[in-house]
């Protein structure tokens, strides 16, 4: 066996990245049976190119080989056939890709500063495409894990996350550099990030399940990138994601994504996306509507955006309208919600707080900033910590 690695390891990278470009090229162009002969060469190919950029606890990875091998990948396009085609190839094989793309993303030969890795600097200024095939591979069930594992190892890297929430382009069309992210241009919905709504709500239980992880990569990962991005598509951006996501049939959908909700406003880097959120009479009633839910933990994750909208000091007067009309009720909801949680002092105190705050609000609404007696900041702090 060793013998056998030792042979192939022989071959030059360049060779290596031309004979894969080979056999993705017949595979793109066969059909059954003869795809399963050039599945199976690919699939060959690709296991000695995971051995030259890991290794194996044998056969020690030669930094000056990976260079070039990289270099190689890059000049025949690799990545990107690899990213458009990692659907049709065998089990193991995608395993494959997934090593070589996270084990090539995030190499740095010696001579590399601080900066990003070579390859990702690479692809966002000159094959941003590969990032986009890569987001495609939600579209199928077996390439949506491999392609989620290998973006996450992208989206280390700010620029990849910014090609994401910035490209808008259409099927077959150049997807966009770095160099023309414009972050105050609003979007128009029809990006590949808002692809990831329908692969979430719709997609079977595990594709859904990686790409609402890779989704809420994209949105927690660079603070400062999405709050600008978050700020300029407010409005579409909320209303779908309350629309398709919060409100979605899938219990485990509905819970992550209204958890991921209360992650968001409760950023601090956030707070001005918070406001604008707590101000919307419409994002209450959700809310309250979420405490009535059958499910305990929709509930609880419920409570904590709910709590929100509470203990803002500055209500607007939609809000002020919607808890004054239901004062009363929420005054005898309030102390028997979730009561079996008796050893969670702190879900005990914020709804003591969120019962005072509710006691103290006026009889009729009051503009902002207009005499409303608002809570001591210690105390909004605590609730919304």
């Amino acid at each position: 066996m060793a013998f056998f690695f030792n042979r192939g390891r022989s071959r030059q990278p360049s060779e290596v990245a031309r004979s894969i470009k080979e056999g993705l090229n017949r595979l793109r162009d066969s059909q059954a049976p003869a795809a399963t002969k050039a599945e199976d060469d690919l699939s060959k190919q690709l296991g000695h190119m995971k051995l030259m950029v890991q290794g194996t606890q044998e056969i020690e990875v030669s930094s000056e080989q990976v260079q070039a091998l990289v270099q190689a990948t890059l000049q025949e396009d690799l990545l990107y056939d690899l990213a458009c085609l990692i659907d049709r190839l065998p089990f193991e094989a995608r395993k494959d890709v997934q090593t070589i793309f996270s084990q090539i993303l995030r190499f740095k030969n010696s001579g590399t500063g601080q900066g990003d890795p070579p390859v990702i600097s690479y692809i966002v200024h000159n094959r941003p495409e590969v990032i986009i095939e890569l987001c495609k591979g939600y579209r199928y069930s077996h390439s949506a894990m491999p392609c989620g594992t290998i973006l996450r190892e992208a989206l280390k890297y700010d620029v990849v996350a910014a090609i994401i929430l910035y490209d808008q382009s259409e099927e077959g069309e150049p997807a966009i550099r770095l160099s023309e992210v414009k972050p105050g241009t609003p979007q128009d919905g029809n990006g590949v990030f808002w692809k990831f709504f329908e692969w979430i709500d719709r997609g079977s239980f595990e594709l859904s399940a990686d790409a609402f992880t890779t989704f809420r990569e994209i949105l927690t990962r660079h603070k400062n990138l999405v709050t600008g991005y978050l700020a300029t598509n407010f409005d579409i951006f909320f209303t779908k994601f309350n629309d398709v996501l919060v409100q979605s049939d899938s219990y485990v959908t509905k819970r992550q994504s209204i958890k991921l909700l209360g992650e968001i406003l409760l950023d601090r880097a956030n707070y001005n996306v918070m406001m604008a959120y707590v101000e919307s009479g419409e994002n209450l009633k959700l809310c309250m509507k979420l405490l009535r839910d059958d499910r305990k933990m929709v509930q609880y994750e419920g409570f904590h955006v709910f709590k929100v909208f509470v203990a803002n000091p500055n209500k607007s007067v939609a809000v002020q309208r919607i808890l004054i009309n239901n004062r009363d009720r929420l005054l005898k909801f309030l102390p028997r919600f979730l009561e079996d949680r008796t050893d969670d002092d702190q879900f005990t105190d914020e709804k003591s707080f969120l019962v005072r705050q509710i006691e103290l609000l006026p009889k009729e609404p009051i503009e902002p900033g207009r005499g409303a007696r608002e809570p001591s900041r210690p105390g909004v702090n605590a609730a919304m910590a």
